[in-house]
């Protein structure tokens, strides 16, 4: 039996968590696809206490930031528009990645229905998140777990070439 939970990341877990960011950066050039390659992401989300980690029989398995509040990469949408309220508070999922050691194992969508249940006992009924076009992978864990493609969105950081990101939505409720 694998026990498997989400908690918030602590400093100590950083050598881990920037492990797993590098080998996902690794699979990501392997594929040609041109996120992450620019020294992104960084290691302030523990400061900011909007990062969790996938626990897998005790073992780091994944990481992602939970972005409370708006984020300012949502607020230009193109070829497309967001459901609801523009002033509606949501909740960001970034940086999602899962050890090459779990790959395959679908913890990813473990990973975001544990991001849904911290944000629905946080007060939101909302989450975005965002992709790289050609990151196919991702793009089916994200519309797997029941997002909405909502359009096209310039993400901003001046370390990415290719800013270009599907963006999706999705309510709890």
């Amino acid at each position: 039996m694998t026990t498997s939970y989400l908690r918030r990341a602590t400093k100590a877990d950083l050598p881990a968590i920037l492990t797993i960011i590098n080998e996902a950066k690794a699979y990501l050039k392997e594929q040609g696809i041109n996120q992450w390659q620019a020294g992104y992401p960084t290691n302030q989300d523990i400061e900011q206490q909007i990062s969790y980690v996938l626990m897998v029989d005790g073992q780091i398995a994944g990481t992602a930031a939970l972005w409370p509040d708006n984020d300012v990469n949502y607020d230009d949408i193109q070829e497309g528009s967001w459901r609801g309220n523009p002033d509606d508070k949501y909740m960001s999922i970034h940086r999602i990645a899962i050890s090459s050691k779990f790959r395959g194992q679908r913890l990813s969508e473990k990973m975001m229905q544990g991001l849904f249940t911290i944000s629905s006992l946080l007060g939101y009924d909302e989450v975005r998140v965002d992709t790289h076009p050609l990151n196919k992978g991702m793009q089916k864990v994200i519309t797997n777990n029941g997002f909405e493609y909502r359009g096209i969105i310039d993400f901003i950081d001046e370390n990415e070439v290719d800013n270009k990101r599907f963006a999706y939505q999705l309510y709890l409720k």
